[in-house]
């Protein structure tokens, strides 16, 4: 990774940088800035923000969950699980500027390490936008899980859910 690329713990204050980069990012899976805000404060250690010198250029949004589930896109979660068994990245999202650099496969293993720490044995996610491969790579692995099916067409057709054992 560049030596002025950096992450760092994401605050209130990061949103708007937030919700522009999800804008361009993910275009296609609209979040409003209310539900990304509500992420960051439910899980203040799940959610970094990337900078090239001091410009943001990318984020990260994650938190403790349960297995087999997931979230509805642009929908509040209200609170976190008490019974969460996996760590769930919702959202990781990099300029392309800031893509190629090492910051995701970064920011992955930093947050297996946190997973392992609060003590769960799996990370999950929805892969879209063709980043299948790039999770693959990280060690996450597709799951089949029927009763997923509907939900993950929310994101679009292509949407995987994703395990990694950690």
């Amino acid at each position: 990774m560049r030596h002025d690329l950096s992450w760092r713990t994401m605050s209130a204050y990061d949103l708007d940088a937030v919700t522009s980069i999800a804008e361009l990012v993910h275009a296609d899976y609209y979040e409003a800035p209310e539900v990304l805000g509500e992420k960051q404060a439910l899980y203040p250690n799940g959610a970094h923000l990337l900078e090239l010198g001091e410009r943001p250029v990318g984020y990260v949004l994650s938190h403790p969950f349960r297995s087999e589930v997931v979230p509805a896109l642009n929908a509040p979660l209200g609170a976190l699980p008490a019974d969460a068994d996996t760590y769930y990245l919702h959202d990781l999202a990099l300029l392309p500027v800031a893509r190629r650099m090492g910051a995701g496969q970064f920011i992955a293993e930093v947050l297996a390490r946190h997973a392992v720490a609060r003590g769960l044995a799996t990370m999950s996610l929805v892969a879209v936008n063709g980043s299948e491969g790039f999770w693959a790579r990280q060690g996450f692995v597709t799951a089949d899980v029927p009763e997923l099916a509907g939900r993950l067409l929310g994101y679009d057709a292509s949407a995987r859910y994703m395990v990694r054992a950690l």
